[in-house]
């Protein structure tokens, strides 16, 4: 969840308590959860790891990384599924070493707080550097006038991937608008080269935005 999106609802709905669930498919899907009463001294947090979830946070050849690092966050569980129909390569390479490799990145502090940081193959390297792009989101989504954001990284001959957003709004915003709040919020290199303005963000089936669709069309157009 968003966080700017979340102070939205509990400033609505403030007799509601929130429980922040995150997860995947393959984990059944729920491997951590923020309670309502976590949530004030932990905004941005995906909670701790639920009942029978281990979790180790890893960086690139599989070492645990000390707290507060960045790493990618894999799992070990009685709930976890066997592997991927008919792919034995995605689940030799999924479920190495006997741990599912989520390709999320996240941080855990020495409480054992997650935060998720992106999706391994969703960080955007904008002329050498690395950016998570829901930093980016979540940034946009502080704007009342949208509804949803969606960056990504487009390829591009100067940048390596240029920041680029698709972005669904509710009121009348601009451009402009949008670069200036990031401008203002975040490092130079963070903001967007380039606005889409949409309709609607591509889903599949359980809803989940498609973001190598949007890569694709972004693609696409700078080809052209």
């Amino acid at each position: 969840m968003p966080g700017p999106i979340l102070e939205r609802l509990q400033k609505c709905l403030p007799g509601l308590g929130f429980y922040n669930v995150f997860g995947q498919s393959e984990m059944g899907p729920a491997c951590t959860v923020l309670r309502p009463e976590e949530h004030a001294d932990h905004p941005g947090s995906a909670g701790r790891t639920m009942l029978f979830v281990e979790a180790r946070v890893v960086d690139d050849e599989g070492n645990c990384v000390p707290p507060g690092e960045l790493g990618e966050i894999v799992y070990r569980s009685p709930q976890l599924c066997l592997g991927y129909w008919n792919k034995s390569e995605a689940t030799a390479k999924t479920f190495a070493g006997g741990w599912f490799h989520s390709g999320d990145l996240v941080t855990r502090d020495e409480n054992g707080y997650i935060e998720v940081i992106d999706r391994v193959k969703d960080v955007i390297n904008t002329g050498g550097v690395l950016v998570a792009s829901r930093q980016i989101e979540d940034c946009i989504y502080e704007l009342p006038q949208v509804t949803e954001v969606a960056a990504v990284g487009i390829p591009d001959e100067k940048w390596i991937e240029a920041v680029t957003v698709y972005v669904v709004i509710k009121a009348p915003v601009s451009e402009e608008e949008i670069l200036q709040h990031v401008r203002n919020n975040l490092a130079s290199y963070k903001v967007p080269k380039r606005v889409a303005f949409v309709d609607e963000l591509p889903r599949n089936a359980s809803g989940k935005i498609l973001k190598r669709l949007l890569r694709d069309v972004g693609g696409s157009k700078s080809a052209t």
